[in-house]
């Protein structure tokens, strides 16, 4: 076999396990919004376990990095894709460390009931879901016009989260006492789905880099 065609193959298992982490991640992150929403605590919980795979990921994605750089010695365009997988997977991580947080959040979630509609918050929970999605999916399809359809959803996210903030400040104003507790645990969550939305710009702006060659930042 030429080396060529080794470094092809080394590649397109880098690229599938890439992806496989980042479903292992996106699950997580809807099923932080499942147990939000029916006040699961136990399913909140378990997410943490779920972590873990996600780190054991990480590092076998980032050995399998170095193996190639330092084994294939690529150039040019092919140490560039390498390089930018090396860069991306602590972004994608990072989408399993937030909804993690968020089963946290929803395991010593105070009160037995919630003091507002979360259909706004599961909106989020929705486009985090899909902007973690296609952040990696454009790395794997060479995809720059996907990619920036994923940093232009950052400010469907950012308003969604300013909606969230208002709302729940409204309702700190309107009774502290009574809400403010649960008020503030909501909006930790609403800041962690944020999160994972300006990480999966990072994984965008990235992919933008791997095709461009010039790394920009949105």
């Amino acid at each position: 076999m030429s080396a060529r065609k080794q470094f092809e193959e080394e590649l397109e298992e880098l690229k599938t396990e890439l992806v496989e982490m980042c479903r292992l991640t996106a699950d997580m992150i809807a099923k932080a919004i499942d147990a939000l929403v029916r006040f699961d605590r136990e399913l909140g919980h378990s997410l943490g376990e779920t972590d873990k795979r996600v780190d054991e990921y990480e590092m076998d994605i980032e050995k399998r990095c170095m193996r190639i750089l330092i084994r294939r010695q690529p150039v040019a365009k092919d140490f560039r894709e390498v390089s930018t997988a090396l860069k991306m997977i602590t972004d994608i991580e990072r989408f399993g460390d937030q909804a993690s947080d968020i089963g946290d959040l929803v395991y010593t979630m105070p009160g037995d009931q919630y003091i507002k509609n979360l259909s706004h918050i599961t909106a989020m929970g929705e486009l985090a879901v899909r902007m973690a999605k296609e952040s990696v999916n454009s790395f794997i399809r060479n995809d720059e016009k996907l990619a920036d359809e994923v940093i232009a959803l950052d400010d469907e996210m950012d308003d969604l989260f300013l909606t969230v903030q208002d709302e729940l400040i409204e309702l700190i104003r309107r009774d502290g006492k009574a809400n403010g507790e649960q008020a503030i645990t909501l909006m930790m969550v609403a800041k962690y789905l944020e999160r994972i939305g300006d990480h999966a710009v990072n994984v965008a702006e990235w992919t933008k880099y791997n095709e461009t060659g010039v790394h920009q930042k949105f």
